[in-house]
């Protein structure tokens, strides 16, 4: 940190920055932070000194952001959100810390979340935040509300630009409907499957053709709906609007109970695996190292 700080301005100077910023007037910012008007002033005065470009211009009676007060603003705002999350996690939890898991929605709720109560137990002092990702991002960048994601369920080939991947688990897919949607299209082999409804799910396009290709199926399948998620998806499936093709780890229940019954009796394995990505630059973070050893724990659960 010694080579950073010439370029650190006061904190005082990048908070009324922030509120000047966000409140649009001088006048606002000081009633918020307890200051005059002219005491504002000159701290947004002397921070554009430091920086040696204008933050704000004046005309007349108001101000307003310059282009490069805009992007300067924008970024000033994710450090303080950043540094208040981590004062926040640290007076709640001093002798612990804070992980922040970006999870598939249904994965995260049918497997991950009845589980976490023992990660809990065995680690009182770790505070855990739970966001949703579809897809794979970029992990420096700052989550709006939860700062830095530490890590992340990962579906699909172990690729990640950034991350460093744990295996976690393959799944079984079964192409299942309800009951009365088998009755009705009479379904007995996989190439019957190209002529009824699919669904799609959007993050696994090419789930169906590479299932019925397994099976010999190379004809293109028939029309359907693609659908974001997997509980929709189900959703839809039982409503007897197609055939999905679902993971049975995630939706046994299902399928003991007869909401869903299996269109043809065909489970292959996916191509692709469940892997927890972490962020390389925080590899080093306890509560990130104590929750992978856990998860690889679980997964050998079974």
């Amino acid at each position: 940190m010694t080579s950073l700080r010439p370029y650190l301005p006061p904190m005082s100077l990048l908070c009324a920055f922030e509120a000047c910023a966000r409140l649009g007037r001088f006048t606002a910012a000081a009633h918020e932070l307890h200051l005059t008007q002219s005491a504002v002033s000159r701290q947004i005065k002397a921070l554009e000194d430091f920086l040696g470009v204008a933050l704000f211009i004046r005309e007349r009676q108001t101000v307003r952001l310059s282009p490069e007060g805009e992007r300067y603003a924008h970024e000033v705002r994710e450090a303080l959100r950043l540094l208040a999350g981590a004062s926040l996690g640290f007076r709640a939890n001093p002798q612990g810390g804070s992980l922040t898991l970006a999870i598939l929605p249904t994965f995260g709720t049918r497997w991950l979340a009845p589980r976490l109560p023992r990660f809990l137990e065995a680690h009182p002092g770790v505070t855990l935040h739970l966001v949703t990702r579809l897809a794979p991002f970029d992990f420096r960048q700052l989550h709006p509300d939860h700062g830095q994601i530490d890590a992340a369920i990962h579906y699909g080939e172990a690729d990640w630009p950034g991350a460093e991947l744990d295996f976690l688990l393959t799944e079984e897919v079964v192409p299942a409907c309800s009951p009365a949607f088998l009755a009705k299209h009479g379904v007995q082999q996989p190439a019957d499957l190209q002529r009824v409804p699919l669904l799609h799910l959007a993050s696994r396009p090419d789930a169906w053709r590479q299932w019925l290709a397994l099976y010999g199926v190379a004809a293109q399948p028939a029309g359907g709906m693609v659908i974001d998620q997997f509980a929709v998806v189900t959703q839809a499936a039982m409503a007897g609007l197609g055939v999905a093709l679902l993971p049975r780890f995630l939706f046994q229940p299902e399928l003991d109970r007869g909401d869903l019954v299996a269109a043809v009796p065909a489970i292959c394995e996916s191509v692709g695996a469940y892997h927890l990505a972490c962020a390389a630059h925080r590899l080093r973070h306890p509560p990130l190292q104590a929750f992978r050893a856990w998860l690889q724990g679980e997964v050998g659960r079974g």
